[in-house]
C-alpha cells in the first residue's frame, strides 16, 4: 500500500490527506509546529493516517506533497526532497510572502522558483489551482461521466507519469499543462485557475470560500489553458 508524505496541514494539504485516506493510501503528515499539534486531524483521517516530523514524511512518504507558504520553502532542511517525487501546491501571494522581485518581474514562474530550492527533487506542480473545499467534493472514481481534471507541470517526464497516476487514484483525471516555465497557465488570476471549477463563475470573490463546485472536465481545462495569457503578477496585490 503507497503512502503519501504530506508537508502542511493547511487547507490543501488536509484536503490532499482526506483524498488519500478515502483511497486506501497511508498518509504521514506533518507540519512547522509539532506531530502534536496534528492530534485532531490524526483522528479525523483514521488508522491510514500517522503524525510525523517534516523529516518522517519526506522519508516514508513514496511521493511527497509539499503545501507550505512560498517564503517557508527556503527553510526546508537541506537535501530533504532530493531523490523524492514532490508535488508542489505552492502560489504566490504578495499580501502573505511579501514581495518577491523575480516573480514580480517574471523572470521565473512560482514553480522555477520553488525547484530552484529543492536541489534534486523530481518536481512537479499540482493541486494549486483548485479550492480546499471543492477537492473533496468534485472527486470521483475512474471513468465516472461527471469526472473533473487537474492540471500538472514539470520538467521530468517520469515523474509527471507518478504524479498523474496518484492523482488518478485520488479521483481526478490529468491535463499536461507543460513545464515549470508553462505552470502560470494556472497559476493564480489565470484562465487555469479557480474559477474555472465553480459551478458559478460569476460568483463575487467574496464569497468563493463557499461556492458550488461544477465539474470541470478534462476538455474544459485543456481550453481554458490554451486560451490563457499571462498574468502581470507586479500587479497582484493578494
Amino acid at each position: 500500500m503507497p503512502t503519501l508524505g504530506i508537508i502542511g496541514s493547511g487547507n490543501i494539504g488536509s484536503a490532499v490527506a482526506r483524498l488519500a485516506v478515502a483511497a486506501g493510501m497511508n498518509v504521514v503528515i506533518a507540519n512547522s509546529r509539532g506531530p502534536e499539534t496534528l492530534a485532531d486531524l490524526v483522528a479525523e483521517l483514521g488508522p491510514l493516517a500517522q503524525a510525523g516530523t517534516v523529516e518522517d514524511a519526506a522519508k516514508l512518504g513514496d511521493a511527497v506533497v509539499l503545501s507550505i507558504p512560498l517564503n517557508a520553502v527556503s527553510a526546508l532542511p537541506d537535501g530533504l526532497l532530493a531523490g523524492k517525487i514532490v508535488l508542489d501546491t505552492s502560489n504566490y501571494y504578495p499580501s502573505r510572502d511579501g514581495r518577491i522581485a523575480e516573480l514580480d518581474d517574471s523572470t521565473v514562474t512560482t514553480s522555477e522558483l520553488v525547484l530552484s530550492r529543492l536541489p534534486g527533487a523530481q518536481y512537479v506542480k499540482a493541486f494549486n489551482n483548485i479550492l480546499a473545499h471543492h477537492l473533496p467534493l468534485l472527486a470521483r472514481p475512474a471513468g465516472s461521466a461527471d469526472r473533473s481534471a487537474l492540471p500538472i507541470a514539470s520538467d521530468d517526464d517520469t515523474a509527471k507519469a507518478e504524479a498523474a497516476a496518484l492523482i488518478d487514484g485520488l479521483g481526478y483525471d490529468v491535463v499536461d499543462a507543460g513545464t515549470v516555465a508553462e505552470s502560470w497557465k494556472f497559476e493564480p488570476d489565470s484562465a487555469g485557475y479557480t474559477r474555472l471549477y465553480l459551478a458559478d463563475a460569476s460568483t463575487p470573490d467574496d464569497q468563493l470560500m463557499s461556492s458550488d463546485p461544477g465539474t470541470t472536465p478534462k476538455a474544459k481545462v485543456e481550453s481554458a489553458l490554451a486560451s490563457a495569457t499571462r498574468v502581470n503578477v507586479a500587479d497582484r496585490l493578494f
